[in-house]
């Protein structure tokens, strides 16, 4: 791990703010540690509030030479970036594995995302389109434009350190934005070294230095950013708690918000389900990443006639997870964020008892791991309406409940008040085109025949209600990075007004 650490200019201790590659250094400090081990890896310092301003002072400068420059040189930038990506994936997979807990495979699949976006983005930046419209005056021209929105400030959770990030910020800098990035306390290197990455792009083509920017701390400076009027378009990632604080306040100062919140993500099984797949689907989503993915799978809805059968099937596929250090290709499964996160999931378990639960597969902390962050996952048979079945457990808790009908089952998988994903297993087309039909689920994501995990970067990602109603990544995504502009021309040489409205002076 040293390798990987030096590869990004990481130390024992760590600026914590950059604008662009230069760094500032403060008197407090967040300590980063592995869940893989409980290893101490590096200190990490805190951005001040006078810092925080500098760095807002200097992406404003940025983004005041970036708006000009033609969105195909930019997308250059952001293609330069993604190639710099494939150079060095392994490192920042493996650290990504280390510093998160996650698989190294799946570190790897984080690092291919970014540099997913940063192909998507380029093409896009050749597509940036408006739209002309008739007048219903002669001699005048209609037309709509889409201009930089000026600073996008983004706030990542720990579970993904740097893709979403990417999303973001590719699709900024084509639009002619600069950024803002305060990555999750909990892993703060990941975010050093994706600006260690861009920091060699922006030597080698001389960009402003303010383009992408970074402040690391607590709950304070997501305040700050929520709060200030210099940054138009806030995109946080994160818990529900977490968005509505941030929603409210950006919204306080009718600035704009892009949240991607929690998941309680249900897959409905029908009698027409291919078993195999539907065994690894529903294992995937609930093990992957240990649970702690927003997609990850929370609740399978079980037709009654087969439910005894795939029950006895996914409880079977739980007793061959490999459970261990990530950076060991044979697991499955690594470990929690922290201890925090093992608390929180113990607390789960016992109230799912409380209210009634059967567990087909009890889990519980595993002892033997120096860091302490490692748990087994749950299998809990559980009524829908109950008050943690309603909450998102960030851990590996899978519910299971029974259906009867379709139309059951669509209601049970539309009523938790999360809207992010969910998935439907079945043989029939028409239950398959129900499912994603207006009256079927009310996610921003229906998947038919695969999981709720794992998205592709050409479709928008986010969800509906409580999940905030944002989208990232991929469609039309890039238009909540500009602003939209309506233009009229008269090219004649009077001036007849709309509506047929008469004014003569």
């Amino acid at each position: 791990m040293k390798t990987v650490l030096d590869s990004f200019g990481i130390q024992a201790q760590n600026a914590g703010t950059w604008i662009g590659r230069r760094s500032l250094l403060s008197d407090q400090w967040i300590s980063s540690s592995s869940p893989v081990d409980g290893g101490h890896i590096a200190q990490v310092s805190e951005t001040t509030t006078a810092q925080y301003h500098e760095v807002i002072e200097a992406a404003q400068a940025a983004q005041a030479i970036w708006r000009d420059v033609p969105a195909p040189k930019r997308g250059e930038a952001v293609r330069i970036f993604g190639n710099k990506l494939r150079e060095q994936k392994e490192a920042l997979g493996m650290l990504v594995s280390y510093e998160m807990g996650k698989s190294y495979q799946e570190g790897l699949g984080e690092v291919q995302e970014m540099i997913d976006i940063c192909d998507f983005a380029v093409g896009l930046s050749r597509q940036l389109t408006g739209l002309t419209i008739k007048s219903e005056r002669p001699d005048h021209f209609m037309m709509e434009q889409w201009h930089p929105v000026g600073l996008v400030g983004i706030i990542s959770a720990f579970n993904f350190p740097v893709a979403v990030w990417a999303w973001n910020s590719a699709l900024a800098w084509i639009c002619g934005d600069a950024c803002v990035w305060k990555a999750s306390e909990k892993v703060p290197l990941c975010a050093l070294a994706s600006q260690h990455i861009w920091n060699e792009v922006s030597a080698e083509l001389n960009l402003p230095e303010g383009l992408s920017t970074i402040v690391t701390g607590g709950r304070e400076i997501g305040v700050l950013m929520s709060e200030d009027g210099r940054i138009p378009v806030v995109s946080a990632t994160g818990s529900i708690r977490m968005g509505k604080d941030v929603g409210a306040r950006v919204g306080a100062r009718l600035g704009r918000s892009i949240l991607e919140l929690g998941g309680n993500n249900a897959m409905i099984i029908t009698e027409t389900a291919d078993l195999k797949m539907t065994v690894t689907a529903a294992v995937f989503g609930a093990v992957g990443t240990a649970g702690q993915r927003c997609t990850s799978t929370r609740r399978l809805i079980i037709h009654e006639s087969i439910y005894d059968r795939v029950c006895e099937a996914i409880a079977g596929a739980y007793k061959q997870v490999k459970i261990g250090s990530p950076l060991e290709p044979s697991n499955h499964m690594g470990p929690l964020i922290d201890q925090a996160a093992v608390q929180m999931y113990l607390d789960a378990l016992e109230a799912v008892e409380t209210s009634g639960g059967r567990f087909l597969v009890k889990g519980g902390k595993l002892d033997g791991f120096e860091s302490g962050c490692y748990v087994s996952p749950s299998i809990a048979e559980v009524e829908n309406h109950w008050p943690i079945v309603q909450h998102e457990t960030f851990a590996p808790l899978l519910y299971v409940m029974k259906y009867s009908t379709l139309e059951e089952a669509i209601a049970l998988q539309n009523g938790v008040p999360q809207g992010l994903s969910s998935a439907i297993m079945t043989g029939s087309m028409q239950e398959a085109h129900r499912f994603v039909s207006a009256s079927g689920s009310d996610c921003g994501i229906a998947n038919a025949n695969i999981g709720t995990s794992g998205a592709e970067i050409g479709g928008a990602f986010g969800g509906e209600k409580e999940t905030g109603g944002g989208r990232e990544s991929g469609s039309d995504s890039w238009k909540a990075y500009m602003r939209r502009q309506t233009n009229t021309l008269n090219y004649g040489s009077t001036l007849p007004l709309a509506q047929g409205i008469e004014f003569n002076i």
